[in-house]
């Protein structure tokens, strides 16, 4: 007999759902484990770089001064994308804990903002529904 437990790896795309309108809002945002890549205008955009550093400072000192400060993880030279820095849980550093949302929505990265349209499976999304906290007495 197969389980009605929906089970989810980010890994494993096949056993993503189909993207449909609404799915976010009863999300554990699976999503926001999966590594963030972002160019240098979506790091002046989060307010992690400068305007001026980003006209007049090479990507690869900007990249120096991220890591030092712990901001990303990885920095591709040949592509100049930068991989934005994740909680020791796995969890995106811009993802609140406690609510499973985005703490700058406004200005997340256009990485985000296409998510599921483009990504590892496009149109599809590691969808797995939030567990409600148990109640207390």
């Amino acid at each position: 007999m197969r389980s009605s437990i929906h089970i989810v790896d980010v890994d494993r795309t096949e056993t993503w759902t189909r993207y449909r309108k609404g799915l976010c809002d009863t999300c554990a945002a699976n999503c926001c484990t999966m590594p963030v890549e972002a160019r240098l205008a979506d790091l002046v955009r989060l307010g992690l770089v400068d305007a001026f550093e980003a006209e007049h400072e090479a990507p690869k000192q900007i990249a120096k001064r991220l890591s030092k400060a712990g901001l990303i993880e990885h920095f591709s030279f040949r592509h100049e994308i930068f991989q934005l820095a994740r909680r020791a849980g796995g969890d995106c550093q811009f993802l609140d804990a406690k609510t499973r949302r985005c703490t700058v929505y406004e200005r997340r990265p256009d990485i985000c903002r296409k998510h599921p349209q483009v990504g590892p499976r496009p149109g599809h999304c590691p969808f797995g529904p939030r567990r409600e906290a148990p109640q207390r007495d």
